[in-house]
């Protein structure tokens, strides 16, 4: 069965940072590329950034170049986002995905003053 739980999230204003991780189990965490999504209110959910499976950066959302970084430790089954300078407009719930797998529960963040 897979899991996905990912944490990280709360309120934090706007210029700082957060981290997010997400922990997997239930296939070959390794073999797989992931992928960190959003969605704000009344918006769709978007690609942010993913990262293959060796650990290899990949597409990005043009919104969060040079602030957020994916990253991934593969002996933990982890996933990583770490988000710079944050802006009230990343406001969103966070979500992982594996390439070939299902959802997580995602995790709320806030950025405001």
């Amino acid at each position: 069965q897979v899991q996905l739980v990912e944490s990280g999230g709360g309120l934090v204003q706007p210029g700082g940072s957060l981290r997010l991780s997400c922990t997997a189990s239930g296939f070959t965490f390794s073999s797989e590329r992931m992928s960190w999504h959003r969605q704000a209110p009344g918006k769709e959910r978007e690609l942010v950034e993913g990262i293959t499976g060796s650990g290899s950066r990949t597409n990005y959302a043009e919104s969060v170049k040079g602030r957020f970084t994916i990253s991934r430790d593969n002996a933990k089954n982890t996933v990583y986002l770490q988000m710079n300078s944050l802006k009230p407009e990343d406001t969103a719930v966070y979500y992982c995905k594996p390439e070939f797998q299902g959802w997580g529960q995602g995790t709320q963040v806030t950025v405001s003053s």
